[in-house]
């Protein structure tokens, strides 16, 4: 069969109708990156997309299609916790962008995940790439440390470029082109409850352990004792992802919470997840936005996507310190940063943003969305894919690549899930022979591996 030479981009997330930011996130490359290359988006099943490109939906990484678009690539585009599920990358002579937008190890450590596991799964990726994109220069210095400590940081990929651009570029969310459309009323009006005149508050993503709607909640109960037009929303607690539907989050507690103080339904109401047709209406219809946080590893990393469909919009953003969203609201000057935990700080934000024109804020938001465009934040993304090219360390060293100490837990890993698997059809020759519940509790061991 003939190559391709398609840009591969493959979502580790559902692209569709209702997507959270890692499917956003690959959707809007797909679209920019196919004005100039054809390209294939791969999507897990259960996503619904169409687009100016081919896609394709696998069901695993062992997906016969998956691995043909793999063959077919001029360059791929996974995210770095991805690799390790998809055998046909480590044989591929393409090009591999790694995605490290994500701050994978510090939102496991929230979520009660296998640290060590994860990060022998990593090591895969930091070994494999010919080149990273993270979403922040702040993530950037931290991959930049990562890749010292797995030996990527040597004399082939300095004297290739000292910067080490060459190896690791930023690549945050961008905004679309074209400033959003209102098509219908989506909250305003149709919520029950919220008024056409009322302000709406936005908290446009989920209720994460690592994110903090609680000191959003107790804030709006100081405000409700001046204004009962306040209406703070969650239109998003319920991931579209099947896949991460059991992951902890805040919704309990937030839902308690309000109805302790007399909000809920009357000043805090809570959705599940707003398709992605309808997010610039909600966008156009909300008044505010807010983004908060505790002082976390997780909030020092992270990119906060909601934050740039808030700039999109242009509207006014409260956002807590500390992580490299809040730094956009301070250098283009689109809200007001907080502290962490500040009940009394995000009220004072909210009554004062409230006596403020919209209009106040156009020239700085202008000035934003003309920087923050996704044609303008996947140059690199976008250079690399016009000139590929295999890491200039990879191509010396071959094998010896890496630091040795990673190569051997790595080497122990595949070894033991070679193991797994050759144990595995054994199980499936004679399970009758074994206990159900030690048949199944195997099982779940290999699917964790």
């Amino acid at each position: 069969m003939e190559r391709r030479e398609d840009v591969l981009i493959i979502s580790h997330d559902i692209v569709g109708e209702q997507m959270a930011g890692p499917g956003i996130r690959y959707f809007h490359l797909a679209r920019v990156l196919a004005r100039e290359f054809p390209v294939t988006l791969a999507v897990p099943e259960g996503s619904k997309i169409s687009g100016d490109f081919s896609i394709i939906v696998y069901g695993s990484g062992n997906d016969e299609h998956l691995e043909q678009a793999v063959w077919n690539a001029r360059v791929v585009v996974v995210p770095a916790v991805h690799v390790i599920q998809i055998p046909a990358l480590w044989n591929t002579q393409a090009p591999i962008v790694i995605d490290g937008y994500d701050p994978f190890v510090a939102e496991t450590l929230y979520l009660g995940g296998d640290v060590s596991t994860l990060q022998h799964v990593l090591t895969k990726a930091y070994l494999l790439g010919d080149f990273f994109i993270c979403a922040s220069e702040r993530q950037r210095d931290w991959w930049l440390g990562l890749l010292e400590a797995h030996g990527r940081i040597n004399p082939y990929t300095f004297s290739e470029d000292p910067s080490l651009r060459k190896l690791v570029d930023v690549v945050p969310f961008g905004l679309p082109e074209e400033p959003p459309q209102a098509t219908r009323p989506a909250i305003k009006g149709v919520w029950r409850g919220i008024g056409p005149e009322d302000k709406v508050l936005l908290w446009g993503g989920g209720l994460w352990p690592w994110l903090d709607p609680l000191t959003a909640i107790r804030a709006v109960a100081w405000v409700w004792q001046q204004r009962q037009d306040v209406r703070l929303i969650f239109p998003g607690t319920r991931h579209p992802n099947p896949w991460m539907s059991g992951i902890p989050t805040h919704n309990e507690a937030a839902q308690t919470l309000a109805g302790e103080l007399g909000l809920l339904g009357k000043a805090v109401f809570f959705g599940e997840w707003i398709p992605y047709e309808d997010w610039p209406n909600v966008l156009l219809e909300s008044d505010i936005a807010l983004t908060l946080h505790p002082d976390t590893l997780e909030a020092r990393l992270a990119f906060r996507s909601r934050v740039l469909d808030y700039i999109w919009a242009g509207m006014p953003i409260i956002a807590t310190r500390g992580d490299a969203t809040s730094d956009l609201v301070e250098r283009y000057r689109l809200g007001i940063v907080v502290d962490y935990a500040d009940d009394a700080g995000v009220a004072n934000a909210i009554l004062q943003l409230l006596e403020t024109p919209k209009e106040a804020w156009q020239a700085q938001f202008e000035s934003a969305r003309r920087d923050l465009t996704w044609e303008q934040v996947a140059r690199p993304l976008m250079e690399f894919c016009r000139h590929p090219r295999r890491a200039p360390d990879k191509v010396a060293l071959g094998n010896r690549l890496g630091n040795q100490y990673y190569l051997h837990l790595l080497e122990i890993q595949e070894q033991e899930i070679f193991r797994l698997r050759e144990f595995e059809q054994t199980l499936l020759r004679y399970h009758r022979m074994v206990p159900f519940r030690v048949y199944f509790w195997l099982k779940q061991l290999l699917k964790e591996r």
